[in-house]
């Protein structure tokens, strides 16, 4: 067993033009004071790191490392999740996924994709600059579209969609493995990978290649009415990241999973601030501990309700109150003496 490190918090949704939420130092001095060990980096960020110069320069990176652990933080983990989506883009949300990608790249999805590519490879090689093990980001999609199958689907249409993607992101991965960093897929709606059975589908497709992994996080899961505690026990070996957000699901005679287009507010499935909504934490901490996952509990912030200040000061001790020192000893183990196969014998009746 392993005791899962936090808290931590994924800066993305604090992001703003305002102090202390346009900058590095900004951030990590908020992050520190409100009682958090460590930070998440979104990478399309400008104003926390510049990318390529970090996959390039691991000088530029011992300097940025050093500056966060000025603060009494560390770096958890990277992420390219915007960047991760722009791999795969179905041509219908070519004009909305624009807005991901910088201006001399819109309008043109051929080199909007290469420009994502070679973000994700500067990612592999930043990670491991910083000395970190593992990556955080999305898979795109290509079917999604598809999801539910009106018009019918032909045969082959998935087979094919999965390939696809696999051939987009096998060069991808092969840059992670020479990095010896393991590339964290977040399995969320929107996305090829949202579920068990279409990782597994990736997976197959990638060869079951090492590097292909997972970033657990439970909210995506409650929305889909997916069991997102049986999940672990399917797949604790792949969860190498872990995102603490929350969420609820309350049908009603008018919606339910679809949500009718209304807005985050007003849907029957909706994202909560960690503890306000129906997710079991302290089940999905012993679970997590309990298979020796290694991963940091990173508070990601995403609430239609509470108010971001009110989230983030509530976040650090929510975490800390449910992570389990992973205890060394047996309760039971009363008498503490070493193996004696002559007395397991008598004990069973065999002497």
């Amino acid at each position: 067993m392993k005791t899962i490190k936090g808290p931590a918090v994924y800066l993305a949704q604090f992001m703003d033009t305002k102090a202390p939420f346009n900058s590095l130092d900004g951030l990590c001095q908020w992050a520190a004071d409100l009682g958090y060990k460590g930070i998440q980096i979104p990478t399309w960020e400008s104003a926390l790191i510049d990318l390529k110069k970090a996959g390039e320069s691991k000088t530029y990176c011992d300097e940025l490392k050093g500056k966060v652990e000025s603060y009494g933080l560390a770096i958890t983990e990277l992420c390219t999740h915007l960047q991760g989506q722009l791999v795969a883009v179905h041509p219908a949300y070519d004009i909305m996924f624009d807005n991901f990608a910088p201006d001399e790249y819109k309008g043109n999805p051929k080199a909007r994709t290469q420009w994502a590519i070679e973000q994700l490879k500067s990612a592999a090689k930043a990670s491991r600059n910083f000395g970190l093990d593992v990556h955080g980001t999305f898979s795109g999609s290509l079917l999604w579209h598809t999801a539910h199958p009106w018009p019918q689907r032909p045969d082959g249409l998935v087979e094919l969609g999965f390939k696809e993607l696999a051939n987009r992101w096998l060069p991808i991965l092969d840059v992670f493995d020479e990095q010896g960093v393991d590339l964290c897929y977040e399995i969320h709606p929107g996305e090829d990978l949202h579920d068990g059975d279409t990782f597994e589908r990736f997976l197959a497709e990638t060869n079951n290649h090492k590097r292909v992994n997972l970033l657990y996080d439970p909210s995506h899961f409650v929305l889909q009415q997916l069991d997102y505690l049986t999940y672990i026990d399917h797949y604790h070996e792949f969860i190498k990241m872990f995102h603490v957000k929350d969420a609820e699901f309350n049908p009603t005679g008018k919606k339910g999973s679809f949500g009718g287009y209304n807005d985050w507010i007003d849907r029957a499935g909706r994202y909560r601030h960690p503890g306000d909504g129906q997710v079991d934490f302290k089940t999905i901490f012993s679970k997590l501990t309990q298979y020796g996952c290694d991963v940091w509990a990173v508070m990601e912030w995403e609430c239609c309700i509470k108010s971001p200040d009110q989230g983030a000061k509530e976040g650090a001790p929510f975490i800390q109150s449910h992570i389990i020192e992973a205890t060394q000893k047996k309760f039971d183990d009363f008498a503490g003496s070493e193996i004696n196969e002559d007395h397991l014998k008598k004990i069973l009746g065999l002497k």
